[in-house]
């Protein structure tokens, strides 16, 4: 899991207009149960308290597209001190982990990728970022290495090349019952070896997680391997919708809850809260407004959450501000 904040959002304090946005988003919004029963804790809607911290924020950076980002100067610029990198794909031979791009880059090349390049100068800073493991485009080296040994190598790699404590895995493979296995084992040999967090990023949709998403996540924990984090990236409805696009998005959430903590062999559904991230993905800079990063980020705090990101189109500076005030 990526470090967790130590201190609140003074900006969270309720006002008339952050009042409103808790209406937008109520703590208690869930689906209608369905057999069989699971049971609910949805606390009361009320404001963030003193010894509520709020998530922290993590950027996604798309090294392919913004080969130029320099973490260091962005993470003094913006306060953001937690980065994730992606996308790391399988390269021609299917053993060997390149960086998603125009080049075959190897990532033990720190020159073929100027972003990651920069991951110490950004650690002096008190910051880190974490590798991802595939994504959009390629696939993932679960999906072609077959080779005994040939994963937990590759990602051996990876991981040394940058000293990685935390690694990501955006999964798309997950009917793929062989590549979950490999990658589950190859997680649990490492996690055997050194300390390493890892997390999974998956979509989330109405219902909740994905039935063959929600499966691997089970088989890997039964392999063995430490899953600290799921990201659910949760497509954001742009304005204009119908009323309660937000609260929606809080249901969608809450199922999954449920989803994970059933995977993670959690007794309280509760305790799973401190286990999900929250990454909305934007289509449009107006899909948040300034109201709506409030809300998001005293959402996550009052449910404890990892952290916030954000994917897709950029959102306004003034609501980016909000969301980077949340500490690391």
């Amino acid at each position: 899991m990526l470090p967790r904040p130590l201190s609140i959002l003074g900006a969270l304090a309720l006002t008339g207009v952050t009042g409103m946005a808790w209406r937008m988003l109520p703590a208690d919004a869930s689906p209608a149960p369905k057999p069989p029963p699971v049971v609910r804790h949805s606390p009361a809607v009320s404001p963030p308290v003193a010894d509520e911290p709020p998530a922290g924020f993590v950027e996604f950076v798309d090294t392919a597209r913004e080969p130029g980002f320099d973490l260091p100067k962005e993470s003094r610029r913006t306060g953001v001190r937690h980065y994730a990198l992606g996308h790391l794909v399988a390269g021609d031979d299917g053993c060997v982990p390149k960086w998603h791009g125009p080049s075959d880059s190897d990532p033990l090349d720190p020159s073929k990728n100027p972003v990651a390049n920069r991951i110490g100068r950004l650690r002096a800073l008190g910051g880190d970022a974490a590798p991802v493991f595939g994504g959009p485009d390629g696939r993932e080296l679960a999906d072609t290495c077959t080779r005994p040994g040939g994963l937990a190598s590759a990602y051996r790699r990876v991981v040394g090349a940058f000293d990685a404590g935390t690694v990501d895995f955006e999964v798309h493979d997950s009917d793929d019952r062989a590549a979950v296995l490999r990658r589950a084992r190859a997680i649990y040999a490492m996690q055997r070896e050194r300390p390493l967090q890892v997390s999974f990023t998956l979509p989330v949709g109405q219902d909740g997680l994905d039935a063959d998403d929600v499966a691997m996540l089970r088989a890997t924990r039964q392999a063995g391997a430490e899953i600290g984090t799921v990201n659910l990236l949760a497509e954001i409805e742009q304005r204009g919708s119908a009323d309660g696009r937000l609260q929606r998005m809080a249901e969608s959430v809450l199922a999954a809850r449920d989803q994970i903590a059933q995977a993670q062999g959690l007794a309280d559904p509760d305790e799973a809260w401190e286990r999900i991230a929250l990454t909305p993905v934007l289509t449009d800079s107006g899909d948040l407004n300034e109201i709506d990063a409030r809300t998001l980020t005293a959402y996550a705090a009052r449910h404890g959450l990892a952290w916030l990101s954000l994917r897709g189109v950029a959102p306004k500076p003034d609501v980016s501000r909000i969301l980077w005030r949340t500490p690391p």
